[in-house]
This record gives C-alpha cells, sequence and structure tokens, in this order.
C-alpha cells in the first residue's frame, strides 16, 4: 500500500489476509451494535448515531487530517465517497433503531442476509462471478441463520424490516467500498466516511438533543465512535486485498461475538436452535476458507 497521501491503493492480493480483517471488522461491529443497544436506552437512537459518527470523526482527526496527511481529501471518485458514506448513514441508523427492539441475535441474523446482496449487485457493479461452490455455502449458511430466527415460532417485531433493509444498503456500501478500494487510500475513504456521516447525523440534532449526564452513558458514546471507526478502517483494509462475493459470506463470524455480548450484556442466553444455526453458518465459513485456499495457485 502507498503512503497515506497518495490517492491509490494497491495492494497485492491476499485472500486470506482479506478474510482475517474482515473477521476483525466484524467482531468489532458486534461490539458497536452492543453498546447501542445499551446507550439507547438511556438516551435517544439519534444521538446514539451522532455519537457513533461525530466522536469516530474527532478522533480519527487527531490521528490524520488533511494538514498534517497531505492529500488526505483527494479523491478520484468524490460523488461515489459521498454516496458511499450515505449508505453507511443509512444502515447504521436503521440498524440502531431495530435495535430497540430486537435482540443482538435477531438483528445478526437478519443482516446475514448481506450475501445475497453482495453476490446479488457484485455482478453488474464489479463484473465478480459468484460460483457455484459459494452460492451452495451462502444457502447453507442461511439456513443456519433460519434455525436462529425459526420464522413462525413467535414471530419477530416489524422492526425486523428495518433490519432487512439495513442488509441491502450495507451489501451496497460493501460494494461501493470494493470499488473506492481501487481508486482512493483507506485513510481518504475512512475520512469522507466520518465526514459525511457527522454533517448528515447532525442535522436533526437541534430536534432532539438530550444532555447526558450519567458519566457511563458518556464514557459509553466515546467508545462507541472509537471501536465503530476502527472497525471500518480494518474493513475498507480488507475489501482492498480480496473480492466482495469471497469476503461476504465471512461477516457470518459476527454471530459469534454477538451471541457472547448478549449473553454478558443483557444476559440474553442463546436457545439450542441459535447454537445449532450458528455451528452451521461457521462450517460454511469454514468450507469456503477451506475452498478460496484450495483455488489458489501454488
Amino acid at each position: 500500500m502507498r503512503a497515506p497521501g497518495d490517492s491509490k491503493v494497491t495492494p497485492a492480493p491476499a485472500p486470506l489476509v482479506g478474510i482475517a480483517l474482515m473477521c476483525l471488522a466484524v467482531m468489532s461491529f458486534a461490539v458497536t451494535d452492543t453498546t447501542a443497544k445499551w446507550l439507547s436506552a438511556h438516551i435517544n437512537v439519534l444521538i446514539v448515531v451522532w455519537a457513533r459518527y461525530v466522536i469516530h470523526f474527532a478522533l480519527s482527526l487527531v490521528v490524520f487530517n488533511p494538514w498534517t496527511v497531505p492529500g488526505l481529501m483527494r479523491t478520484k471518485r468524490p460523488g461515489l465517497q459521498i454516496i458511499r458514506s450515505a449508505l453507511l448513514f443509512a444502515t447504521t441508523a436503521l440498524n440502531f433503531t431495530a435495535l430497540q427492539f430486537l435482540q443482538l441475535d435477531q438483528t445478526v441474523s437478519i443482516m446475514f442476509s448481506i450475501p445475497f446482496f453482495v453476490a446479488l449487485f457484485a455482478g453488474p457493479l464489479l463484473g465478480e462471478r459468484v460460483g457455484l461452490e459459494r452460492w451452495l455455502a451462502i444457502i447453507v449458511g442461511f439456513a443456519g441463520i433460519l434455525l436462529v430466527v425459526r420464522p413462525g415460532a413467535g414471530g419477530i417485531h416489524p422492526a425486523a424490516i428495518l433490519s432487512l433493509v439495513a442488509a441491502a444498503t450495507y451489501a451496497l456500501y460493501s460494494i461501493t467500498t470494493r470499488m473506492l478500494a481501487r481508486t482512493d487510500a483507506s485513510k481518504t475513504t475512512l475520512f469522507y466516511t466520518a465526514l459525511v456521516g457527522s454533517v448528515v447525523a447532525s442535522i436533526p440534532l437541534p430536534f432532539v438533543w438530550e444532555t447526558p449526564r450519567d458519566p457511563a452513558v458518556i464514557g459509553v458514546m466515546v467508545g462507541l465512535g472509537a471501536v465503530a471507526g476502527a472497525g471500518h478502517f480494518v474493513l475498507i483494509l480488507a475489501h482492498a486485498r480480496a473480492p466482495a462475493a469471497t469476503l461476504a459470506p465471512y461477516i457470518y463470524t459476527q454471530i459469534l461475538s454477538m451471541i457472547a455480548l448478549g449473553w454478558l450484556v443483557f444476559g440474553q442466553v442463546p436457545s439450542l436452535w441459535t447454537l445449532a444455526g450458528a455451528a452451521i453458518v461457521i462450517a460454511s465459513g469454514a468450507y469456503l476458507l477451506v475452498r478460496d485456499a484450495q483455488m489458489r495457485p501454488h
């Protein structure tokens, strides 16, 4: 990868490194969702979304900014940078709203429909081919998701629709991330993500603002922005090293973190159905890892 000030990223293809970075990114997203769910019980969800972006932006400026990193704001595709950032903002707002009504394992299970959207969009937008083996592995993984959600066994809150729409917007966000990785530096993309999100999130703030007084709430708000920012930077690095269709199934690993955090923070003990579904999802991801390794030239 070139220096941060350069406008183009040209890392050598490294699928295994990309997959490892993807797993690390989605783990941070599990922490982000957990803190957002906790915060939404103490403060307006729009303030939670604002904190996620503004604190992320403020902290990132300490590490790199247009003054210390020449060319940081230089992008060959400014329109796509704005669209990508807006897609992530929409995903965040929809998901944080849904988290007020759904359990962590429910939201992550619905968001696991992302690979279907990625596979659908990657063809026309990136020219990537999704082979039969990947389709089968994704379908098996989705069967595991159905075990977790068990539609018809008590039903799911209507907020689940928000999570489904968030999955679609996130898939488009992933595709645009991959497209920008070809022309713009990772730090440039991360900078625009935080900048655009902060501006949009600040628009409704005067109408919903309430000053947090609990030091714990303030501390978690700061942590939310920091973890979210780090996670998306790692995600950008992952997409610079492996195709979107290769990375998409590994979002399934997030279910482990969500189950653990749901139990630790909210006392939500997963059922046997949830554990069985998680095992199937993990198995499909492991198959893809082995398959990708076998397909690479030696």
